[in-house]
């Protein structure tokens, strides 16, 4: 399986990156797993809507242009669903069983995602009615995502 988890915004912190690199380099004997940073737009702090949604749409297009026709598109949403780590696990078997073996994660930016995003995903998944800062989500996934082959396997990890 090929996993892509596409952000928007640049990873700083040094022990956000070596936890995240620490769990791709875990999920290699299940997956391929690549991570895509998309640059934030500029913008000022004030913004009216109309400009959140110009925000919105230019990252929406940059996101759009690095998830090709036959992935199945995971959208992380506040008001997406959410799932146990279980059932996350059983929905990704579930992709590979039925030939789906390109997945894609995707992180937006501050203001979250554009319509046109939204209209591609396949899922909306939320992991919490709370808010996290979108470096330490991707850390967060990354976790969630191991999770999911260790459960798959019925390997030690998960409890």
């Amino acid at each position: 399986m090929k996993i892509t988890i596409v952000s928007v915004g640049k990873l700083k912190e040094k022990y956000l990156k070596q936890g995240i690199a620490e769990y791709v380099k875990r999920l290699g004997p299940y997956a391929k797993v690549d991570i895509i940073e998309i640059p934030d737009e500029k913008a000022p702090e004030n913004l009216s809507e109309a400009q959140m949604v110009e925000v919105k749409q230019k990252e929406g297009e940059r996101i759009l242009s690095k998830i090709s026709q036959d992935t199945y598109v995971i959208t992380l949403e506040i008001k997406g669903k959410q799932l146990t780590s279980e059932k996350l696990a059983k929905k990704i078997d579930e992709l590979a069983t039925y030939g789906k073996s390109k997945v894609a994660f995707v992180i937006g930016g501050s203001l979250g995602l554009s319509d046109e995003v939204l209209k591609r995903s396949d899922l909306g998944l939320s992991f919490s009615n709370m808010t996290f800062p979108h470096q330490l989500m991707r850390l967060i996934l990354v976790e969630q995502v191991y999770r999911a082959f260790k459960i798959i396997r019925n390997e030690p990890y998960h409890k």
